[in-house]
């Protein structure tokens, strides 16, 4: 079992698009209407708009593997690019998907790893993250990495507005 990272570039955005479409739709899709999930897709996975993200120097996209497939992968945040205001010693995790065939390989640990090894590089004294009320796995899981729920923000999925609640980590 090997699992490798690689920071991405304008070039991989098709590569981006495709396991942000499957990863969202296979973790959300069975709670979300047709109509949603898509108006959500289109929004946030077109190529201009990945484009745009992966030029913003305060955000980072990063594919996962395990052994040689694309398994997931990992945005962060940090500056103006995060999604709240949550000052200048914070990173945002705003995406962190794994394929349904590969979770439960210690990905998902893999790239929380990744995250708080670049928040601690940039003198980030907490990492933070938004997750789905609804999204219990998840929720249950970053309370076992050591984060703490702290509030909520709104979340559109198309024409619905959704809760998500924030969970911080302190790191230093």
């Amino acid at each position: 079992m090997t699992i490798n990272i690689n920071k991405c570039t304008l070039e991989d955005s098709r590569k981006l698009q495709k396991i942000g479409y499957e990863t969202f739709k296979e973790t959300f899709e069975h709670q979300n209407s047709p109509e949603n999930m898509n108006a959500y897709l289109d929004r946030a996975f077109n190529l201009k708009q990945l484009e745009k993200e992966l030029s913003n120097i305060s955000s980072q996209f990063f594919l996962v593997y395990f052994n040689d497939e694309a398994a997931g992968y990992l945005k962060i945040n940090t500056n103006e690019a995060q999604s709240e205001e949550m000052g200048d010693e914070t990173l945002e995790i705003e995406r962190i998907y794994i394929k349904k065939k590969f979770q439960k390989h210690g990905i998902g640990k893999y790239l929380l790893n990744k995250a708080m090894e670049i928040a601690l590089e940039n003198n980030k004294k907490k990492i933070w993250l938004g997750v789905w009320e609804k999204n219990e796995n998840a929720i249950a899981f970053y309370k076992k990495m050591g984060f703490v729920h702290s509030g909520v923000h709104s979340f559109y999925m198309g024409g619905e507005k959704q809760m998500d609640f924030i969970m911080i980590k302190t790191l230093i």
